[in-house]
């Protein structure tokens, strides 16, 4: 963890900030903009980019994917910008709960793994890319996008030590096992083997 340097009343205002930053279901809206319906209806019935692609665009899946992992990259750096790094981390975390529980949603969001990137890409850049890179690997060889989530959320930790940036560790740890929990009806049809691969709607 990093220092814990601002008050208390500052971490608490770049979570809230974190949360609703973060709880923004950019899958329903870009989806409902294109005409493609209610994502929650269809596949999986996830807001995630994974379950777009299931609608047949792309262009929506990529949109979604790149505007979740922002929205908790954003949060990270306003925060490290405007505040210190404890802020940053907090916020980055916020911003992951806010996905996975969203307000708006009666709190049924996402899994998070985009947001979960985007967070460890703004808070130590070359942890993100080894958790990117091993999603990326897992899922060209699996073609199962969730056992790449899983990998990669289990092996960001270990990244995070053996690059340098232990400070990052916890935070680590913490997605990680959120990352987990929310894919435990994954775990399972990955265990029976019944685990939709990339692509299929």
């Amino acid at each position: 963890m990093p220092d814990l340097v601002s008050p208390l009343g500052v971490l608490l205002l770049w979570a809230v900030f974190g949360y609703f930053l973060g709880s923004v279901p950019f899958g329903v809206l870009i989806t409902r903009a294109a005409g493609l319906g209610d994502v929650r209806a269809i596949g999986s019935g996830n807001i995630g980019a994974t379950n777009v692609l299931r609608t047949g665009s792309k262009g929506a899946a990529a949109a979604t994917l790149l505007l979740d992992g922002g929205k908790g990259a954003v949060a990270v750096l306003l925060a490290r910008a405007l505040a210190a790094e404890d802020a940053a981390q907090v916020a980055g975390f916020a911003a992951f709960l806010g996905h996975c529980f969203p307000i708006w949603l009666r709190f049924q969001g996402g899994k998070g793994v985009a947001t979960f990137l985007g967070v460890l890409l703004a808070v130590a850049w070359p942890v993100g890319i080894a958790a990117c890179l091993t999603w990326l690997a897992t899922a060209f060889i699996t073609r199962i996008s969730s056992l790449a989530a899983l990998v990669a959320a289990v092996l960001a930790p270990v990244w995070a030590v053996s690059l340098g940036w232990g400070a990052v560790a916890v935070l680590g740890i913490g997605l990680a096992a959120l990352v987990l929990w929310r894919h435990s009806p994954n775990i399972a049809r990955l265990r029976a083997g019944t685990e939709p691969r990339i692509g299929r709607r």
